[in-house]
């Protein structure tokens, strides 16, 4: 037999929580179900000291989701209209609990998932399987070699140039210029990069040596490539 709550953001509607889960752990037994997750997610906070039964359930239900979710969670209050109190819900048999089904306040513990709920679940899913791959992504420290055209480069626009490319996982680090030869110098930077974020081919090939940077820069070598 489904069991409707209704206004649990209200004094009556908590009064009704409390009484069902007299003797009771959880909502629908002795184990956390999704049943409880959707009544969990209808009380606004936790019951005060006058509901103990819903009280000590609220905890249980957040400590279970807690541990569930493990990111850091700064805090969020979600406005709208609360509604005007209505007589104190009881329990019905399901053909009862669907001519009231037009409160929208009404939670159907045997209801199945919405296709929101199926969307936000996935995303979840997707969201974690992201952060583990990023946690999971190797670095590289790599020593780049970049050449002038000639002895009348601006060095000092050239290395400009090459501290101008931007991308997630890139960092520049240091750098200096080394004689090469007729009154020309190479610039000598070091790079460190997530493996799956940036490819050197592509940063030579894309950024350092294509418009507008091959004003100053005509070729670019990689002298040293080692993993952190």
């Amino acid at each position: 037999m489904a069991v409707t709550f209704s206004d649990l953001h209200t004094e009556q509607g908590l009064k009704t929580l409390e009484e069902h889960l007299a003797g009771k752990t959880y909502i629908s037994g002795d184990q956390l179900s999704l049943d409880d997750v959707k009544v969990y997610a209808a009380v606004l906070e936790k019951p005060g000291d006058g509901f103990p039964n819903a009280s000590k359930w609220y905890d249980s239900v957040a400590s279970h989701l807690a541990k569930s979710f493990p990111g850091k969670a700064v805090g969020v209050r979600v406005g709208g209209g609360v509604a005007p109190p209505s007589e104190a819900p009881q329990t019905e048999a399901p053909g009862a609990a669907g001519a009231d089904g037009d409160d929208d306040d009404d939670i159907d513990l045997f209801a199945d998932e919405t296709e929101d709920e199926k969307k936000a679940a996935e995303e979840r899913e997707a969201a974690k399987k992201d952060t583990k791959k990023t946690k999971e992504s190797g670095k590289s420290s790599v020593l780049l070699e970049v050449k002038p055209w000639d002895d009348e480069t601006d060095m000092k626009k050239l290395e400009e140039a090459v501290r101008s490319v931007q991308m997630p996982g890139l960092s520049w680090g240091a750098s200096k210029l080394v004689p090469v030869g007729y009154g020309i110098k190479k610039l000598t930077i070091m790079m460190t990069i997530v493996d799956d974020l940036v490819s050197v081919d592509n940063l030579i090939e894309d950024h350092l040596t294509s418009e507008p940077n091959n004003e100053y820069i005509q070729s670019v070598d990689i002298v040293a490539f080692n993993k952190i």
